[in-house]
């Protein structure tokens, strides 16, 4: 919405900053970084008030029984900061940006139903998970839809690491694009079991596709980097943006030992925001290099599920991949600083691909 304050740079030169897409990410970084910071405590308090306590599977870890209790839900006012901060910020005209917001939202709704569940009735089970399954398919095939309908969404698939090479999909991109979306916002869900295991990746992976937006939006960069130009795919560098200045603000209260969780509300809609970026800047491949950690924690249940369905064996002592490491002795923090390092380190990988055509 500020960006309009461009149009007065003719009487006043410094207002030409409105229209970088550099100056508007980083005040929206600061923008969310300050809702969150501030407005956490007092939400922490309301949770504790309203006892929206995290309910603890009894076949988890038992070093986890004792964050029963610890609200939940805090993902909620996150999902705030980040659309407050990107319709502030971000072109309003950008049919990419409610794209993702709409996404962003729905997901979130369907967090908020989950956790509010568990914590009503004091079960970690929630909605089910065909029920959860329908619904961010419908929302995220329904945003797919009218971005192809209005001429905004390609219906290739560009493959990294080869100049000019496109695999065409047709109508059947619809399908594949939902899938992307919805397994990342699922990744992220399974990834955020541990105090602060989850959120620093999401960061990190916002990092590598903000870099990645940006060049995606601009003609001269992507012609250089002979990736895919989309033309209002840098708008789109403002929400990844956000959803950093969210999670350090959030990150600053989630750290071990954790005062508040994320919950389904929180990690739904970053996995879908992630997913749904890489699919409209279309680097949809280059998303599981960026997001691997939450890739390899999802097929760490896959496999584990497979395996014993199959064999009546299991691969790991427990599934995700971040309680097999509890379980073989890996202290919490340990866990979550390395997940942290690799995610990084997965990041610099993918920004680094675009330049290997």
């Amino acid at each position: 919405m500020l960006s309009w304050l461009e149009q007065l740079s003719d009487a006043y030169g410094p207002f030409r900053v409105f229209g970088f897409i550099t100056f508007r990410a980083a005040a929206a970084l600061i923008t969310a970084v300050v809702i969150t910071w501030f407005a956490y405590p007092r939400f922490i308090a309301w949770l504790q008030a309203v006892r929206a306590g995290q309910a603890i599977r009894d076949d988890g870890p038992q070093s986890h029984l004792k964050k029963a209790g610890t609200p939940t839900m805090g993902g909620l006012l996150m999902l705030v900061a980040i659309v407050a901060a990107s319709v502030l910020w971000a072109r309003p005209e950008s049919k990419m940006l409610w794209a993702v917001i709409i996404i962003a939202l729905g997901f979130g709704a369907v967090g908020f139903v989950d956790d509010f569940k568990k914590v009503a009735k004091k079960d970690s089970a929630g909605l089910s998970g065909k029920i959860r399954l329908i619904l961010e398919f419908a929302i995220s095939g329904a945003v797919l839809v009218w971005l192809m309908l209005s001429g905004e969404l390609a219906t290739s698939l560009p493959l990294p690491l080869f100049k000019g090479v496109e695999l065409e999909l047709g109508w059947f991109y619809v399908p594949f694009a939902a899938f992307v979306i919805v397994a990342f916002a699922n990744a992220v869900n399974l990834t955020d079991g541990l105090d602060g295991l989850a959120i620093g990746p999401v960061m990190t992976s916002m990092m590598a596709i903000a870099v990645i937006a940006y060049f995606a939006g601009h003609a001269g960069y992507a012609a250089y980097l002979n990736i895919p130009y989309v033309a209002g795919a840098g708008e789109l560098t403002i929400v990844a943006v956000t959803v950093m200045g969210a999670g350090l603000g959030f990150l600053w209260f989630n750290t071990f030992p954790a005062s508040v969780f994320m919950g389904d509300t929180g990690s739904l809609p970053l996995g879908g925001i992630l997913g749904s970026i890489a699919v409209v800047t279309r680097n949809e491949l280059v998303a599981v290099i960026v997001g691997g950690i939450f890739v390899w924690e999802a097929l760490s249940v896959v496999i584990q599920v497979a395996s014993f369905k199959l064999t009546r064996k299991r691969v790991f002592k427990m599934a995700p991949f971040h309680h097999h490491l509890e379980l073989i002795g890996w202290e919490e923090p340990k866990i979550i600083v390395r997940f942290w390092i690799i995610s990084i380190l997965l990041a610099l990988m993918a920004v680094l691909t675009l330049k290997l055509r």
